[in-house]
């Protein structure tokens, strides 16, 4: 028989713990699906879609990605809103400062840009640049 010892200490910041905490945001343009643009529903959601895949495949050999990835079902992604492209902008200009991985999607032939999408983050290291946003309603 194995001599039995103490029970290695469980660490509540362990690898679960921390892939339990990463969230992707994903912030859309508001003013989209609002006159006088009023894109339709599905065509804003296909926005979202392809920045969410944009930054997580630009970033796909970063830790918290593949952790993020290997979450399935139990994924968390928020959504929030722009009011406008020159908010989306401002935003995509803060990140880049402050050196946050992210993918500003330009929807094409027209170039504009639609939507913002971080690489999954753990919340405490990106929340402070997001926090004046409302989620999308």
């Amino acid at each position: 028989a194995l001599p039995l010892g103490p029970a290695p200490p469980i660490s509540p910041r362990g690898k679960m713990a921390a892939a339990a905490s990463l969230v992707q945001y994903v912030v859309l343009r508001g003013d989209l699906s609002r006159p006088p643009l009023a894109w339709p529903l599905g065509a804003v959601v296909a926005q979202g879609c392809h920045a969410a895949l944009a930054a997580s495949h630009a970033h796909a050999e970063h830790p918290d990605t593949r952790a993020y990835l290997r979450m399935g079902g139990a994924m968390r992604t928020v959504v929030l809103e722009a009011p406008d492209e020159a908010a989306l902008r401002a935003l995509a200009e803060t990140l880049t400062q402050h050196s946050i991985d992210h993918a500003l999607w330009m929807e094409q032939p027209e170039n504009v840009p639609t939507c913002l999408a971080l690489r999954p983050y753990p919340k405490d290291q990106v929340h402070q640049h997001l926090k004046k946003f409302k989620l999308l309603k």
